[in-house]
């Protein structure tokens, strides 16, 4: 299967676990390109982000979404590309979000049912959603189970 991860990541956080889960994609078996988004570090919620170009989909299989909670909901950036991208539809797609508080009910709940939100209305279903918590003190477990989730969805 062919495999495009889209990461939205300005601490370097999200595009840490997309690296592994790209690694673990790749033992598998898979096809995988891995592209961090270029949105500028000074993004205010409510602003959009205009993209110069935007990726072709039709060459993958399944799309993977990740990107940071910034102020309890979607970052701008991953808000504002997948609002711009065009229909996904027919391709397995999956939500990961990372956030700097310690439980989901944090921002993170609400950031991953946006995501999936702008996932649908482009006629995607998301297969599967992970969030890691990096103040947890199980973040690695959570890393590891979220990996071994998307990766039995695909």
């Amino acid at each position: 299967m062919r495999i495009g991860i889209f990461v939205h990541s300005q601490t370097g956080n999200t595009y840490g676990v997309a690296l592994k889960l790209k690694e673990q994609l790749t033992t598998n078996g898979h096809t995988v390109d891995l592209e961090r988004l270029n949105i500028p570090d000074a993004v205010q919620p409510g602003t959009a982000v205009t993209f110069a170009a935007l990726p072709d989909f039709q060459k993958y299989d399944a799309l993977v979404f990740g990107a940071p909670v910034q102020g309890f909901s979607l970052s701008p950036g991953m808000t504002s590309f997948l609002q711009q991208v065009g229909p996904i539809e027919g391709k397995k797609t999956v939500c990961l979000m990372t956030q700097h508080f310690p439980y989901p009910w944090m921002g993170g709940n609400r950031a991953i049912g946006q995501m999936k939100t702008l996932c649908e209305s482009k006629g995607a279903t998301p297969c599967a959603t992970a969030i890691i918590n990096w103040k947890n003190k199980r973040r690695e477990q959570q890393i590891a189970d979220g990996i071994a989730r998307i990766c039995a969805s695909l």
